[in-house]
């Protein structure tokens, strides 16, 4: 587990250390003798101590194979100079994925991708659970997207008993994402703070069918309406004509009105009207 690390102000042994070297160089001067050169020997020694931890920075301590802490606070330190420093930024980082080939719910091929927002939280699961942490983002993030991808349809064309779709499942779709990233990325101490679908189609080789097929769905929805409209002012025409008594209908010319009123109300072009000259009849 992770645990901090509180180390020793840098400033005071930095002093310490030019005052070793000082005195030093004035015993070298001042007695002329070759054995006061080993004073350097722990200045030297005292050097690899000194470490800068910038803010949302840490450092990993490690002596002779042993996890020792982490340095969380930012500033200028002293520690142990045989202490291995492995540095971990703590930063928010953005992951925009590539758009991957994958199949949906009903074996359709797709083209989906994510963006995911991280953080390394746990320093000591990101050092040592996992050979790479960045690495094992990018691959977690993949097998995440996979298997979101197969457990809704891209639309409901043919399943209109689906409520949620990765095209229209919106936050829904999202948080499960997020849930299934949670579940894979802890054991690298990662957090995810954002992941949401940043992408999707269907793959090249059914993207035309499928766009004719929801134009195709879209003009049959649109021809719905007209002739629901139609039939709805048809009805009205008929039942107006009756009340107010101005012409007298057989059902045989309500039917040839019907039919001309139709054809008027849900043609695509504009009508041509044909001016009667002769008689009701003719």
């Amino acid at each position: 587990m992770e645990k901090e690390f509180h180390p020793k102000s840098g400033y005071l042994m930095l002093v310490a250390w030019f005052i070793l070297v000082a005195a030093t160089i004035s015993l070298l001067i001042t007695t002329e003798s070759p054995w006061y050169a080993l004073g350097f020997l722990p200045i030297v020694l005292i050097m690899p101590g000194f470490i800068v931890v910038n803010p949302n920075e840490s450092a990993v301590l490690i002596l002779f194979g042993k996890y020792m802490g982490t340095i969380k606070r930012n500033g200028f330190f002293w520690t142990n100079p045989f202490y291995l420093k492995k540095r971990i930024s703590l930063r928010a980082r953005n992951f925009n994925s590539e758009p991957i080939k994958v199949n949906d719910k009903v074996g359709n091929p797709i083209m989906i991708g994510l963006v995911l927002v991280w953080r390394v939280k746990d320093t000591y699961k990101a050092s040592f659970e996992v050979d790479e942490y960045e690495h094992f983002v990018v691959v977690q993030s993949d097998a995440a997207l996979r298997k979101l991808a197969g457990m809704f349809p891209y639309d409901n064309f043919e399943h209109e008993e689906e409520e949620i779709t990765l095209r229209a499942g919106g936050e829904v779709v999202n948080h499960k994402l997020e849930n299934e990233l949670i579940e894979r990325l802890t054991i690298a101490g990662i957090q995810v703070i954002e992941a949401r679908i940043n992408y999707i189609a269907y793959a090249s080789e059914i993207a035309g069918a499928m766009l004719r097929r929801q134009q195709a769905t879209a003009v049959v929805a649109a021809r719905s309406k007209i002739v629901e409209g139609a039939v709805g002012m048809v009805q009205m025409a008929l039942d107006q004509l009756s009340q107010k008594q101005i012409v007298d209908l057989d059902e045989e010319k309500k039917a040839a009105m019907v039919s001309n009123l139709m054809v008027v109300l849900c043609s695509d072009e504009s009508a041509r009207p044909v001016v009667n000259a002769g008689t009701l009849h003719q």
